[in-house]
């Protein structure tokens, strides 16, 4: 690339990635697509011709063509689906799998709790990825022939609930820019420590890897350091020392609602890795102790369900809504909370 070419960060939490590239002063007239396949060498004319129909590609702000002639000066802009950065041979698995909608272009899944969305360190098998290759055979691969089966975007392996997948190159480059773009409504249903004093809110702090543990992600509410990072809530049932409350992503930050809510003095129940595997709310009597350690038991991973997912459908671009069930270890928690205030 030349030396206007400017690489912008990644997003850590989707499965895409920007790029910005100013034209030289001295450029000649040049197709936009083949401009493009010269400065982005890893990118196949695929990705590249996805991207542009997907109007994910804009020369000075403005959407436009493949046939688009690029000047001196124009500055191009890219968002597109990321490619797979494991070259690995990924093992089909006969995982069943709660496929609750597919066509020719997406399949939605509800993620059971504690499966792992793709592999890596530590976790090579029993993925939704060993068991998306093992149901789908066709699932869209990078050009080198590394499997990638069609993620946009991943949940936590506590976190249970939908996920989109696409089936086809276009279809991820469009649902790619879609959660690029924010445009996507992701609903989670959380059970949290304490009740929130406003029944209500938005926080609006960013997010970023932590400086003492880089596997956990910290809040930066002055906005010195992470990315923008925005969550709506709203109490669904205060239940006196927890509460079951809805979160809206505006954005998609690693650990966006866990750290959110810890931020906000009401940690996640039984999230080990933000401080909500132990009791934060209530007397510490026997009794009552005993009883939440039960809840853990029941529920042994963070309260957190990604409970309704939309998006515009790559083909047809109708609004898909799709909706689920709070999965039995959340639902036991919440029946014997209330079963518990009851007979207090």
């Amino acid at each position: 690339m030349d030396q206007n070419n400017e690489f912008l960060e990644e997003d850590e939490d989707e499965l895409y990635e920007h790029f910005r590239i100013t034209a030289d002063p001295g450029q000649s007239l040049m197709r936009l697509d083949k401009y493009l396949s010269h400065h982005l060498k890893h990118a196949s004319r695929t990705r590249i011709q996805n991207a542009i129909d997907t109007e994910s590609v804009k020369v000075n702000n403005a959407t436009v063509k493949s046939s688009y002639k690029v000047k001196p000066h124009d500055v191009i802009t890219i968002s597109m689906a990321q490619p797979p950065r494991e070259p690995t041979e990924i093992l089909p698995e006969n995982i069943p799998l709660n496929i609750v909608y597919e066509d020719d272009e997406v399949l939605i899944i509800n993620k059971a709790p504690e499966m792992v969305v793709h592999p890596g360190h530590g976790n090579w098998t029993g993925t939704l990825v060993n068991a998306l290759v093992f149901h789908f055979a066709n699932l869209p691969t990078s050009q080198n022939g590394v499997i990638r089966p069609g993620l946009v975007h991943r949940i936590d392996k506590g976190t249970s609930g939908l996920l989109v997948i696409a089936k086809t190159e276009y279809a991820m480059q469009y649902l790619a820019k879609q959660f690029a773009d924010h445009t996507t409504e992701r609903t989670y249903n959380a059970l949290v420590w304490g009740e929130l004093k406003e029944p209500k809110g938005t926080i609006n702090a960013n997010i970023g890897r932590g400086f003492k543990d880089r596997r956990l992600s910290d809040v930066f509410p002055d906005g010195d350091h992470g990315r923008v990072a925005i969550t709506h809530y709203e109490v669904i049932k205060p239940m006196r020392y927890v509460s079951l409350i809805k979160c809206n992503l505006e954005t998609g930050r690693t650990h966006q609602i866990r750290a959110h809510m810890k931020h906000l003095g009401h940690p996640l129940f039984n999230d080990a890795t933000y401080g909500g595997d132990r009791v934060l709310r209530g007397d510490l009597f026997s009794k009552y102790k005993q009883f939440v350690d039960n809840c853990f038991e029941m529920l042994p991973r963070q309260a957190l369900h990604a409970k309704s997912l939309g998006f515009k459908h790559p083909k047809t671009k109708e609004w898909m809504q799709f909706d689920s069930e709070l999965p039995a270890d959340f639902q036991g928690v919440i029946d014997k909370w209330e079963h518990y205030l009851q007979h207090k």
